[in-house]
C-alpha cells in the first residue's frame, strides 16, 4: 500500500539553498572574494534540483530577458573565431553563458515559491549581512588582522586592505534585501544605516557610489514605483551604448588627473587606451577576452599621454612604472562590451539593462529591486570585469534573490 499524503516526507523548499548560500556569502567574501563563485554556482544549482525534485520537471520559462541575457553570450561565442585567444574566449563564454543560464534557472524557481518561504529567504541573506559587514567591519578596525589570520600572516601587509573592496561591492548589491525582511521598522533602518557607513567607510571608491546609488534609485522607485525603475533600466542602456562617444573626446582632449587618487588616475589611461581601440573596430569587437590580450595592453602611457593628463609631477612617478594601459580589463562593464563585443554586444547590453528596468518596476517590491539594479549598475561601471567569476556569482544570486521578494505586508 503507497504511504499517505500525510506520511510522505517534507522536501526542501527549493529557495533553502540560495538562502543559506546568501546566508554564508558574506562573510566568506571578506575572508576571500573568490569563495563568492562556488558559494554561489552551489546555491543557485541546489535550487534548480530542489525546484525539480519537487515538481519533476526543470522549471525554464523564455521571456525576453533571458532570451537577450543568453543571446549575449552565444555572440560572445561567435566572436572567438576572431579573438586573440580563440579557446580561451568560447571558454569563458560558454562558461559564463552557463552560469547566466543557472542564475536565470533559479530566480524562475524562486520566484514560484510561497510567501513564507520568500520571508525565511529575506531573513537569512540579512543575517548573512549582518555578519559579513561586522567582520569587515572588525577586520578593517584591527589593521586586517582578521585576514592576515586567515592567511597565516603575522602582519598584514598594506596592500591586503585592498582585497576588502569586491566583498564590499557585493555586499553594497545585496545591501538593500535587508529591508525585505519582516523585522520591525526601525530595526531595518538602522541596519541599513550602519551597513551603509560600514562599507563607506571600508576601501574601495566603487562600493561607496553604488551604496549612494542604491540608495537614491531606491529612494525614487519608493515615491514612483512605475517610473523609476524603468528610468533606472534606461539610463543604463543609454550609458552603455553612449560610453565611448561620451568618454572618448573628453579623454583625448584631457584630463587633470594629477590631483586625484592614483587608481582613478589609472582608470582614465585605461579608459583613453580603450576607447582608441574600440574606434579602431566598432562594429564586431575584437573578440571575447580580448581585454586580456589585446595588442599594447602592457605597454605604459607615453609622455604624451601624461603631459595630457598631466601625470608629470613626482607623485605620479610613485606608481606609474608599474601601470599598465589595460591590466586584465577596462574597469568598465560598457568599453568592456564595446571592446570586446563591439556593436551587437552593445545592443544586447543595453536590451538587457532595459528589460532588467521593467522587470524590477513588475517586481513585488520595485524600490528594493531597482536599489540592487542601481548598485550592480555603478560597480560594474567602474570596477571589475564583466566576467570575473565571483563577481558574476554575486549579481546572479542578487537576480535570484530580487525574483523572491515577498509582497509587502
Amino acid at each position: 500500500m503507497p504511504p499517505s499524503p500525510a506520511a510522505a516526507p517534507r522536501r526542501a523548499d527549493p529557495s533553502l539553498p540560495l538562502a543559506l548560500a546568501l546566508a554564508i556569502a558574506p562573510a566568506a567574501g571578506v575572508l576571500q572574494s573568490k569563495a563568492l563563485a562556488p558559494i554561489a554556482v552551489i546555491g543557485l544549482l541546489l535550487t534548480v534540483l530542489a525546484d525539480r525534485r519537487r515538481h519533476g520537471a526543470l522549471r525554464w520559462t523564455w521571456g525576453p530577458a533571458s532570451g537577450v541575457a543568453l543571446g549575449l553570450f552565444a555572440w560572445a561565442a561567435v566572436t572567438a573565431l576572431w579573438a586573440p585567444e580563440p579557446w580561451r574566449a568560447l571558454g569563458t563564454a560558454l562558461q559564463i553563458g552557463g552560469f547566466a543560464a543557472l542564475g536565470i534557472a533559479a530566480a524562475q524557481a524562486v520566484a514560484a515559491e510561497t510567501e513564507p518561504a520568500k520571508r525565511r529567504l529575506m531573513r537569512l541573506a540579512a543575517l548573512g549581512l549582518v555578519a559579513g559587514i561586522a567582520l569587515a567591519a572588525l577586520d578593517a578596525a584591527t589593521g586586517h588582522a582578521v585576514r592576515a589570520a586567515v592567511r597565516g600572516l603575522r602582519e598584514a601587509p598594506v596592500t591586503l586592505g585592498f582585497g576588502l573592496k569586491p566583498a564590499a561591492s557585493a555586499m553594497g548589491l545585496w545591501l538593500p534585501l535587508v529591508a525585505a525582511t519582516a523585522w520591525p521598522r526601525a530595526w531595518r533602518a538602522l541596519l541599513l544605516l550602519a551597513g551603509a557607513v560600514v562599507l563607506v567607510l571600508l576601501p574601495g571608491e566603487a562600493a561607496k557610489l553604488a551604496v549612494l546609488a542604491g540608495g537614491l534609485a531606491g529612494g525614487a522607485a519608493w515615491l514612483a514605483p512605475r517610473l523609476a525603475p524603468r528610468l533606472t533600466g534606461a539610463v543604463l542602456a543609454l550609458a552603455i551604448l553612449a560610453m565611448p562617444a561620451l568618454l572618448g573626446p573628453v579623454l583625448a582632449r584631457g584630463v587633470p588627473a594629477d590631483g586625484i587618487p592614483p587608481s582613478a588616475a589609472h582608470r582614465l589611461l585605461i579608459w583613453d587606451f580603450v576607447t582608441a581601440r574600440i574606434a579602431e573596430r566598432p562594429l564586431l569587437g575584437w573578440g571575447m577576452e580580448a581585454s586580456r590580450a589585446i595588442p599594447g595592453h602592457r605597454d605604459h602611457a607615453s609622455p604624451a599621454v601624461l603631459e595630457r593628463f598631466r601625470l608629470t609631477g613626482p607623485g605620479a612617478a610613485l606608481w606609474l612604472p608599474t601601470a599598465e594601459l589595460l591590466p586584465l580589463h577596462p574597469h568598465n562593464g560598457a568599453l568592456q562590451l564595446w571592446l570586446e563585443l563591439g556593436l551587437p554586444g552593445a545592443l544586447l547590453g543595453a536590451a538587457l539593462a532595459l528589460l532588467l528596468g521593467r522587470a524590477a518596476a513588475r517586481s513585488a517590491r520595485p524600490a528594493l529591486a531597482t536599489a540592487v539594479l542601481a548598485a550592480a549598475s555603478v560597480t560594474a561601471m567602474l570596477s571589475f570585469g564583466a566576467w570575473q567569476e565571483w563577481w558574476v556569482g554575486a549579481e546572479l544570486m542578487a537576480l535570484a534573490a530580487a525574483a523572491g521578494l515577498p509582497r509587502q505586508g
